[in-house]
């Protein structure tokens, strides 16, 4: 059963827009915080309160609040770096407030953090257990160590407050409502190709990513969300497929006449990444189900480039 009012930061981005309207068609109560510099309007499901604010300086809203989902924080390479003292202001004072409010309205409050966390990882596949192998100073480290910040205020807010707190750490998503631009590996393919460009795969391509379609993950998020657990669980496809096997299905899928061009490797790009998800299966009872050519052909049909 939903919750009466949910309150979802982030929620005129890519992942949380997918949230508010899975939660409003649920039959809760939802209000979106935003400060509309990654999200977009245009995004918020119509049926949606809407509050214009930065969670990085301090939330008070008025009235009840059973359920929060903090997921507000710039995700995309093109955002973070642009942004890297915003994203850590969004991971360390976000995550803060947001559990201030959830202590002081006595809600559950699930933090969305990455499988960044596990950063270039030397365990294969990722378990909630592998403490990581991040570069702290490194481009990525801002949203990096942001979310590793971000876990630890969480679980110190359990210890020390005793709030209802869960933590999530989100493996690749695509899908739906993705920014053309936005320096992520699908959108990026999909714009490519579409537009008959050459798809530009950072160096030989045969690292590994596990992709998972925005429903399935919406699903995860809100099982973690109906139930009473700590975290971390991993979400995430635990598919694993090369960088260059996703452009030619790319290719493939939208019948583009492109053809796969190599650049220079980004630094701290993980070579291999994979979701352990025995934890989601036993506790939320939860697995994606769409594979990876569908969710491409449904996000291709919805694309603008």
């Amino acid at each position: 059963m939903s919750p009466e009012r949910v309150v979802v930061t982030g929620g005129a981005g890519f992942l949380g827009s997918h949230v508010c309207e899975a939660l409003l068609a649920g039959g809760a109560q939802v209000v979106c915080v935003d400060d509309f510099r990654t999200g977009s309007r245009g995004n918020v499901p119509d049926g949606v309160g809407v509050v214009t604010a930065d969670v990085s300086r301090p939330l008070d809203l008025l009235g009840p609040v059973d359920l929060i989902l903090h997921l507000a924080c710039p995700a995309s390479p093109a955002d973070y770096l642009r942004m890297p003292v915003d994203t850590l202001r969004a991971g360390g004072f976000g995550t803060y407030h947001v559990l201030e409010l959830a202590r002081r309205k006595g809600a559950r409050v699930v933090v969305a953090s990455t499988s960044e966390v596990y950063g270039d990882p030397e365990e294969h596949p990722q378990r909630e257990s592998y403490w990581g192998h991040v570069n702290p100073i490194g481009p990525r480290s801002v949203y990096d160590e942001a979310k590793r910040f971000g876990e630890a205020m969480t679980m110190a807010f359990r210890a020390e407050h005793g709030i209802d707190a869960g933590i999530v750490r989100i493996f690749n998503t695509y899908g739906p409502r993705m920014r053309a631009h936005d320096g992520r590996m699908i959108p990026t393919f999909l714009r490519q190709a579409l537009a008959g460009e050459p798809l530009t795969v950072h160096g030989d391509g045969l690292q590994t990513r596990s992709l998972c379609y925005v429903d399935d993950l919406v699903r995860g998020l809100l099982a973690m969300a109906r139930s009473d657990h700590p975290g971390p669980i991993n979400l995430g496809n635990p598919t694993e497929v090369t960088v260059l096997d996703v452009a030619r299905k790319t290719i493939e899928v939208t019948g583009s006449s492109s053809v796969v061009r190599h650049v220079e490797s980004m630094t701290d790009d993980p070579r291999r990444r994979r979701p352990d998800i025995s934890l989601a299966r036993e506790v939320l009872h939860w697995q994606p189900t769409v594979p990876l050519e569908e969710g491409l052909r449904s996000f291709a049909r919805t694309f603008a480039g």
